[in-house]
């Protein structure tokens, strides 16, 4: 079983930056893709940015140029560091990793989710 622990997150201001953080343990041979989504009231899961293990990294439009996802990958840990934070960034946000399991299978996992509230 592999596990997902998020951190970071809370009330920010408008303006302001945050780091959130999620490290994937358990038995496991390799953790692929790493991910962060985030979900506001009323909408949708989304994708907000993704980094391989080889580090080529995706970001949504609406965060290009203010987020930054990062990997130690020795550690299984993806990073989201959030600039210029706007109201509309307000969501829960969930950790996702793609997973190479013990048996060979590539199982995807997700973290409990980390509430991150911008104030105007």
């Amino acid at each position: 079983q592999v596990q997902l622990v998020e951190s970071g997150g809370g009330l920010v201001q408008a303006g302001g930056s945050c780091r959130l953080s999620c490290t994937a343990s358990g038995r496991m041979l390799r953790v692929n893709r790493m991910a962060w989504y985030r979900q506001a009231p009323g909408n949708q899961r989304e994708l907000v940015a993704a980094r391989t293990l080889d580090g080529i990294a995706n970001y949504a439009d609406s965060v290009q140029g203010r987020f930054t996802i990062s990997r130690d990958n020795a550690k299984n840990t993806v990073y989201l560091q959030m600039n210029s934070l706007k109201p509309e960034d307000t969501a829960v946000y969930y950790c996702n990793a793609a997973v190479l399991t013990l048996a060979g299978r590539s199982d995807v996992y997700w973290g409990q989710g980390t509430e991150v509230t911008v104030s105007s």
